[in-house]
């Protein structure tokens, strides 16, 4: 059994790099998921937006959803046991971890982000099962080779790792500069690797102009991509079905409440190396 991951502590220096003048994605999104984790300027942002185009709450939260059916299956069907989530974003219910270890208690966890926000609440991810391990890095999706050596701290990167970028990659604005991120990311994982991907995307008008709303908020911003950019994110990989589809419509669970009426603006996929 390896040795628990030491705390990380709140000090008063990343508090004072937190800024609550503007919204924050991480901050947003934990609003529109019912967390509590968020202050005015990201509640009356959401609230606009709310007014825009409601669908979004969907988005966030069907999104959340489609995490722990992809962790699910990966660390049941595929018997993954090591995960890398980069753009962690603040803790809620059922963060990776908490879903892959319920499957399997020996899987290591390894969160990546470096946002002030989300690394004063990192310690809330540093629980695990004393069979397995979880791991956070401060660290930057713009530096993959970094990434992957200091995630090697806590992962096997001669095994298979489930590589999971969810609402994250329309934080680059470049989608040829986000796809080469990927590739290099997944170029350091070993064949039987799993890439997992779920975005907002420009697949309605409501979301076209909920985006702009968000981006002239003075946040950072978020692009919303089209359906065949998401699925260029897979190129080399072999999808497991049903492809790249809305969030909703990967592998739902038998018995669960009805899906929204029309299909939201969000698609995902998940693909092995082969």
């Amino acid at each position: 059994m390896s040795d628990p991951t030491p705390p990380i502590a709140d000090s008063a220096e990343i508090r004072a790099r937190i800024d609550t003048s503007k919204p924050h994605s991480a901050r947003f999104w934990n609003y529109f998921v019912g967390g509590k984790d968020h202050y005015d300027v990201d509640r009356e942002i959401g609230d606009h937006i709310k007014t825009i185009f409601p669908g979004l709450v969907d988005v966030a939260v069907t999104s959340r959803h489609f995490l722990g059916r992809a962790v699910r299956y990966l660390a049941g069907e595929q018997g993954i046991r090591q995960f890398l989530d980069i753009g962690t974003g603040l803790p809620t219910a059922d963060n990776t971890h908490e879903v892959a270890q319920r499957v399997s208690p020996d899987a290591r966890i390894v969160y990546v982000d470096n946002d002030p926000i989300v690394l004063a609440h990192a310690n809330a991810l540093l629980t695990s099962t004393p069979e397995g391990r979880t791991a956070y890095l401060d660290a930057d999706l713009y530096q993959p080779e970094s990434v992957l050596e200091a995630a090697a701290a806590t992962l096997d990167l001669s095994q298979p790792v489930a590589l999971m970028i969810l609402n994250t990659l329309g934080h680059v604005a470049d989608h040829h500069q986000a796809r080469d991120l990927v590739h290099r990311l997944m170029n350091g994982l070993p064949s039987g690797s799993h890439l997992v991907i779920s975005d907002s995307t420009a697949t309605s008008e409501g979301m076209i102009a909920a985006s702009k709303a968000y981006n002239s908020s003075g946040a950072v911003p978020y692009y919303v991509r089209e359906v065949d950019e998401i699925a260029g994110f897979f190129q080399g990989l072999e999808l497991v079905a049903p492809g790249v589809v809305p969030v909703t419509e990967w592998r739902p669970d038998p018995g669960t409440s009805p899906r929204p009426a029309v299909p939201v603006d969000a698609y995902c996929g998940v693909g092995r190396k082969p």
